[in-house]
């Protein structure tokens, strides 16, 4: 009997497909409320004086987590790899576009620059959505598409590569030069690097060992940079507006201006320092309620160590870690090229938001703005990290089911 793409899938968008991956689910689902309650006690510091802020900040973080959770069923349940070609793909890619353009026309939130955010007013109540997460997931189908299981003969690398790139090029010309958000742009360009490492096609081998030199070559300018020894370099980069520049200087030397650039790396090590093993209990946190002002979002992973301790925070690694090796271990089983490049990328973009916010929040890296994804407040990365999972759950349990090799 002839298996086709749609068997053991549902048509009810509430339920996960058959032979998915318990321990993702799991995993996702515990993540989502791990992160609602912390949320939730993290916003109580900047809702001093204003009990609406704490509530709506919460029920956001609900309802987002509702729409994620119902994306993740429907892409777990619709999504195919041939979905990855033709011309509707490429209509997909022009309305991405065409949303991070959109941004351009709001204003940027107050005490920043970014304009990143599509707004909405909904019962009286302002909804912001961030494209450029969406964008992660679209530039890693972007290398899937054009890059992964591809037979056909090439005369060179550019002429495979100059649409896919054309496309991600665009897409970050948008979110770091139009709306000035750097940290979106750099998390898409790590994504793109690691799944064009990928593909297997004869001509993908040059730029492929490219890319693995530079990427040694950058990890060695960074240990430099971020060294007592580059603060003279980083001072000199003309092309880093001041707050940037503080930020790399915070990372070398936090003590360097304890009172303005370096104040919240300080209260946020001094948070991790005061958790101990157990942490001072659930809501106990001292310091969110006047050294945070980004306590819910970026530094929320300071308010969970103060308060859950270092277990709290090793419990969160489990989870972070059991969705890695799973996406890694059905990638390395699977054949597809296009099937990796989505689940290696979806990997990658958990692993590099990750590393991201912890070494920004510890001090060892500048702090980017990049969330906790799951954990930080936030519906857009909730949403594209749970469609994310969606795409990968949709794999394996195609391969789970034998129509993918």
């Amino acid at each position: 009997m002839k298996k086709t793409q749609t068997a053991g899938r549902h048509k009810i968008p509430l339920i996960m497909p058959d032979k998915y991956d318990r321990l993702i689910h799991i995993s996702i689902m515990g993540l989502l409320l791990f992160g609602i309650v912390m949320v939730g006690s993290a916003s109580m510091g900047l809702s001093v004086g204003n009990s609406r802020y704490l509530l709506m900040t919460v029920l956001k973080q609900i309802v987002f987590g509702m729409i994620g959770y119902v994306g993740m069923c429907f892409f777990a349940n619709q999504f195919t790899l041939a979905q990855l070609k033709g011309n509707r793909f490429v209509s997909y890619v022009f309305l991405m576009i065409i949303a991070l353009l959109v941004c351009l026309l709001f204003p940027p939130p107050a005490g920043t620059d970014t304009r990143a955010w599509l707004r909405v007013v909904i019962a009286g109540v302002e909804v912001s959505i961030q494209p450029s997460e969406f964008a992660k997931l679209m530039a890693m189908a972007i290398v899937a598409a054009y890059c992964g299981d591809i037979n056909k003969k090439f005369d060179n690398t550019r002429q495979m590569l100059t649409r896919p790139l054309g496309f991600i090029f665009v897409m970050c010309f948008i979110i770091t030069v139009l709306q000035d958000d750097f940290g979106s742009a750099f998390v898409i360009f790590i994504i793109t690097c690691v799944c064009l490492l990928i593909p297997n096609h004869p001509q993908m081998k040059k730029t492929q060992i490219t890319l693995k030199v530079l990427f040694c070559l950058a990890v060695i300018a960074s240990v430099y940079i971020l060294s007592p020894a580059g603060e003279s370099l980083i001072e000199n980069f003309s092309f880093l507006k001041d707050y940037q520049k503080n930020r790399f200087l915070s990372a070398v030397d936090p003590f360097r201006d304890p009172y303005d650039t370096g104040f919240q790396l300080i209260n946020g090590l001094v948070s991790f320092a005061s958790g101990g093993w157990l942490g001072r209990g659930f809501g106990g946190s001292i310091r969110k309620y006047m050294q945070f002002p980004a306590a819910n979002t970026d530094y929320i992973l300071a308010v969970l160590v103060e308060e859950l301790g270092i277990a709290g925070f090793l419990a969160l690694m489990a989870m972070y870690c059991t969705i890695m090796f799973q996406l890694l271990r059905y990638a390395q089983k699977i054949h597809s090229e296009k099937a990796k490049i989505i689940l290696c990328g979806v990997a990658v973009y958990l692993l590099v938001h990750m590393l991201l916010n912890i070494g920004g929040v510890t001090g060892l890296l500048p702090l980017t703005g990049v969330p906790l994804l799951m954990i930080s407040s936030g519906g857009s990365s909730v949403m594209s990290f749970m469609v994310g999972i969606g795409l990968c759950q949709g794999i394996i349990s195609a391969f789970n089911r034998g129509e993918i090799q």
